[in-house]
């Protein structure tokens, strides 16, 4: 069976390697390489959410009838890491290194458990249901990311 959510599997690891980049950063204090780190991390990770929300979480739900089930609740998840990804940029603009850390562990935790989800729930879920749409929706999702983050190993 084709994979849909492919793109989005390696785009998570993309995200998470930018992650981890902009956090080495700031316990470095190197804050102007901190602020370009944590500003591609933030252009990834809303390019995901929106091509999950616009894109996959539509076509699921369209196919399943179910609105009010998983995706709703990656939308919740979504905005709460949107929410931390802001506390980290008001304490990188603030240089306080512990309370980008406090917060960049608090957002690294959730991630991994979201993506968990993603991973081992929702996405198995989306790639049995949209079976007979996977290879235009993996193109709708690869055009949608960041060029290249998607299709890379």
């Amino acid at each position: 069976m084709t994979m849909l959510t492919e793109p989005l599997r390696l785009h998570h690891k993309h995200c998470d390697d930018l992650f981890a980049d902009a956090e080495a950063a700031a316990a470095e204090r190197n804050w102007p390489q901190c602020q370009e780190l944590l500003s591609r991390l933030h252009d990834a990770i809303e390019d995901h959410f929106r091509t999950e929300e616009t894109v996959l979480f539509p076509a699921f739900e369209a196919a399943t009838g179910m609105t009010g089930g998983p995706t709703q609740m990656m939308r919740i998840e979504h905005a709460r890491m949107r929410e931390l990804l802001g506390q980290m940029q008001s304490a990188l603009s603030a240089q306080a290194a512990d309370v980008f850390a406090g917060a960049a562990e608090t957002l690294l935790i959730f991630m991994q458990q979201h993506n968990m989800k993603e991973e081992n729930i929702l996405y198995p879920m989306c790639d049995r249901s949209l079976a007979e749409q996977a290879a235009d929706l993996a193109a709708q999702l690869r055009n949608s990311l960041e060029p290249g983050c998607a299709t890379k190993k």
